[in-house]
């Protein structure tokens, strides 16, 4: 849909103000419960609006491209603001084994995720889905992989419920293993930011262990983040590989040859019928989605430039709200009936690669 004319305007705006809505009860939810993260919190009201049924025929019409506009758009928006959260200063930081040691991180659980994703048979790109959402960064990887892959929106759902409900239990489970695992708080901190998946689940579960446990997991964890840009690109590069491979093998099988009865012209004769046989120049192809240059364009700023700090609050803070209705609006489309019945393959994928990552990021403390 073009969002820029009036009537693409006028179509989005109910489903933008609807997502606008849930992400302000999202918000005085967080006041109330502030160990739950706000974007937690937008994506379990989205997926808890989904379910009932009075609400069905608003989201497949009247709302239903405000809520696509949010989940595609608005997800884009506030990736790319999310880069003014890391320098590299604060990478370099961290030390050389422990860059190496998260990228390793990333790039184990990421395909491990994917291979056992494929093997237990997840549709479509569900498998490539659920591996970004918990080698990265939770759901807002997700969005970011399905839009540089041309996801359908149905294949995000249940890789979102599955970080949300991984990235939720973590925030109990792993303060309450911090003294059992014999981890000092720096320790807790490293874990943490490398094992939960979402960044506003990071804060709430690293704070337990004080401050300087937080500073560390939020460190560790945008350095996760920026492995974003590079495996999303080669995703997208594989993707578009794959799809100009299957339009020029259709265009070969639907070329007709001389045996099938085709017109064969005389020598030096023009082209005669239809043109759409005859190879074309390929479409030039972006290899790295825009939105992924946009975020690390950010990061450069952040790195080389020295930001105000109420510019850095005040785009944290819009950030905050354009990943908060990207969450609502991806939640509306998880169906729980549909996951009973047939989501017990991608719970087991989910839960197995919690445990994977929890337990390379442990080990990757000792280093």
């Amino acid at each position: 849909m073009d969002y820029v004319t009036g009537a693409g305007v006028r179509a989005v705006l109910p489903g933008l103000a609807a997502a606008a809505s849930a992400v302000l009860v999202a918000w005085m939810l967080h006041l109330v419960l502030p160990w739950l993260p706000l974007l937690t919190a937008a994506v379990v009201l989205g997926i808890v609006v989904g379910q009932l049924p009075w609400f069905a025929p608003a989201l497949d019409h009247t709302l239903k491209p405000g809520i696509r506009f949010s989940a595609k758009t608005l997800m884009r928006a506030g990736v790319v603001l999310l880069g003014l959260k890391l320098s590299l200063g604060d990478i370099a930081g961290l030390g050389v084994v422990a860059i190496l040691a998260i990228v390793g991180l990333v790039i184990v659980t990421f395909f491990g995720t994917w291979a056992l994703g494929i093997l237990m048979r997840l549709p479509g790109s569900e498998p490539l889905l659920v591996a970004a959402g918990f080698s990265i960064c939770g759901a807002s990887a997700i969005g970011a992989m399905s839009a540089a892959t041309r996801s359908r929106p149905e294949e995000q759902a249940t890789p979102v419920a599955l970080v949300t409900l991984c990235g939720t239990l973590a925030i109990a489970v792993l303060p309450a293993l911090q003294a059992p695992l014999g981890l000092s708080n720096a320790g807790f901190g490293h874990w943490v930011g490398a094992s939960v998946h979402d960044v506003g689940q990071v804060v709430a579960t690293a704070q337990t262990a004080g401050s300087a446990a937080l500073a560390i997991a939020v460190v560790v964890k945008l350095t996760r983040v920026l492995m974003l840009a590079p495996m999303v690109t080669v995703a997208s590069v594989a993707v578009r590989r794959r799809e100009a491979l299957a339009a020029a093998s259709a265009r070969s099988n639907a070329r007709p040859g001389p045996a099938e009865g085709a017109h064969v012209a005389p020598a030096g004769a023009p082209p005669v019928g239809n043109s759409g046989n005859r190879a074309k120049p390929h479409a030039r192809i972006r290899v790295i989605p825009l939105f992924v240059l946009g975020f690390l364009a950010a990061v450069l700023l952040n790195s080389f430039v020295s930001l105000p700090g109420p510019v850095l609050a005040g785009a944290d803070a819009v950030q905050t709200v354009l990943l908060a209705t990207a969450l609502f609006a991806l939640g509306t489309s998880v169906r729980i009936r549909s996951l009973v019945r047939t989501g017990w393959r991608a719970l087991i994928v989910g839960l197995s690669s919690w445990l994977l990552i929890a337990v390379l990021a442990y080990a990757a403390i000792w280093l």
